[in-house]
Formats: C-alpha cells, structure tokens, sequence
C-alpha cells in the first residue's frame, strides 16, 4: 500500500513539473517573432508588443535601411518571421524582389496611401556602403509626419490583436501610451513651425517632404552628405539655388563635418540636425533623438 502510494506521488510530481515544463515553454514559445524593415516601426512593435513579441532587426547602424539589402541566410529567417512589418511608400525596394509570405506583411502605411507624396524627378547618387540609389519614385520617410506615424502604430496594434486576441487589453493599452507620445512630439512640431510657413530652408537630403507638408515648411534640398566634404560643383549647385531660396539654415540628417560648417558660416549659413532615426540610435530611442531633434529645431524658428 506505501509502495503504492509512493508511486502515485512520484507520478504526480513528475507530471507537476512537466506541466509546469510546458506552460514556461508555450509561454515563451507563443511570443509573436516579428522583422521590421526600420527602426521606428522595430520601436513601436517593441513598445506595443512589450514582453509578447521578439524583434529581429539585423540591419547595420551605418546603412540606411531603405537602401539596406539582406543577406540570403537573414532572407530565411525573415521568411520564418510570424509577421514582417514594411512600411509601404516603395521603401525598402528589396522586398519586392524577394520571395515573402504574403500573409506575414503589414504595410503600415497603407491607411493614408492615397497621401503619399511622389517624386517627378530625382538625380541617383551613393552614400555609405549601400551603393548607388535614387530617391526618385514616393516620398518614404512617411513616419517624419506624426500623425501618420500614429497611424503607423496603430496598424501595427492591429495586426498584434488580429494574431494575439488574449493580449488586447495590453495591446492596446501600450499603444495608447505611445499614442500620446507620438502626437506630444506632433503638438510640439506644429506649435514650434506656427507662423513659419514662408521661411525658406534646405535641407541636406531629400528626405522631408513628408515632415514640410505636416509642418508646412518652405524646405527645398540638396544631395549632400554629412560627413563628406562638399566639392567644387556643389558648392556652385548651393550659391546658384540660394539666389533663388533664401535660406539660412540647413537642416542635416546627421552632424556634419566641420570643414562643411566652418564654409557654410563664412556665407552667414548655419546647420542643424533634425535626425529621420531611420536605424537604431548609438544612444537612447526614437522619442529620445525626436526631442533632440525638437530642441534643435528652436534654434531656427526663434
């Protein structure tokens, strides 16, 4: 009888552990693994996600994702993804051209596509590692408008809910957090741009048309680099447009170098930096560059 009921304890523990095996395993298991074709749309499945998602984002610190183009083993595993994020607006080209589950991608932005902003003419030109690119096509920096970039969140909030319905309520929640976020840094923009609407600006890169139309800006843009030095030629290309635009300030997507600096004050020029965060920041977050971004900003619209 002793040995008997010996047995049936054993059993019972053995199946406690096992049971309490499987609800640990199916528990880290059910995270939702996602890729993200940028770093802010990587940011906002983390903050809505929290503790039931696990990101991958391979992509290089000194690449741009737009231009970025995987390898054939980070194309596998995107593959494996249970939900690969893009964020429409043709960015990314790589992704069409690349066998993808249909049924895992999310195009964020397809709720204001009719919105997107398209390009007549765009000269190719390379920087960094990426090779020679164009900007020709749509307009991508989509989320440099907030409003879109909630709409963004919020397309990914519903996807989130759509595969993981038990998670709403903290789905949900989380998004309203980094809703209120999102459009703090919008009222911010508009409050601080108000009444600055035929102040001409240029900017470094073709990449804030999205951000001029939010904010109605007078920005018109160069190709230039932050950290190459300006030659000859667009050094020319600069005083023919400036005859034209008025500007004063130039708003760079990175600090630049300070031979570019030095030059440009010697015609009463200043820079700043209003950085898109495309890819990962070395320090901090995407709310943390974007309030950085804001206090620089100030300078310009005194």
């Amino acid at each position: 009888m002793k040995s008997s009921l010996k047995l049936i304890f054993k059993l019972s523990i053995s199946l406690l552990i096992l049971l309490m095996a499987s609800v640990a395993y199916t528990a880290e298991d059910d995270k939702l693994n996602i890729f993200a074709v940028n770093y802010p749309l990587a940011y906002f499945a983390e903050r809505i996600g929290g503790d039931f998602v696990e990101i991958y984002y391979p992509i290089p610190s000194d690449i741009d994702p737009a231009f970025w183009k995987p390898t054939t083993e980070e194309i596998l595993k995107i593959q494996k993804m249970d939900l690969i994020l893009l964020n429409g607006a043709d960015y990314a080209k790589w992704t069409k051209k690349v066998s993808l589950p249909y049924s895992k991608q999310v195009n964020t932005s397809k709720s204001f596509k009719e919105n997107y902003i398209h390009i007549k003419e765009a000269v190719s030109h390379q920087h960094g590692p990426g090779g020679e690119h164009s900007h020709s096509g749509t307009a991508f920096t989509t989320w440099l408008d907030f409003s879109q970039a909630i709409a963004q969140a919020k397309a990914v909030t519903g996807v989130l809910v759509r595969k993981r319905p038990d998670n709403k309520d903290t789905f949900e929640r989380n998004y309203a957090e980094l809703k209120q976020d999102l459009a703090a840094i919008d009222s911010s923009l508009r409050t601080l741009t108000k009444n600055f609407s035929d102040k001409p600006l240029l900017a470094s890169h073709p990449v804030y048309q999205y951000f001029a139309r939010r904010y109605q800006l007078n920005i018109q843009s160069v190709l230039w680099e932050p950290d190459v030095v300006p030659d000859q030629e667009q050094w020319r290309e600069l005083h023919s447009l400036l005859n034209k635009h008025k500007a004063k300030w130039m708003i760079w997507e990175g600090e630049p170098a300070a031979d570019t600096i030095s030059r440009l004050q010697t015609i009463e020029f200043n820079s700043i930096v209003f950085d898109p965060c495309a890819n990962k920041p070395s320090e901090g977050d995407f709310l943390s560059v974007m309030q950085s971004n804001i206090n620089n900003l100030k300078s310009v619209f005194k």
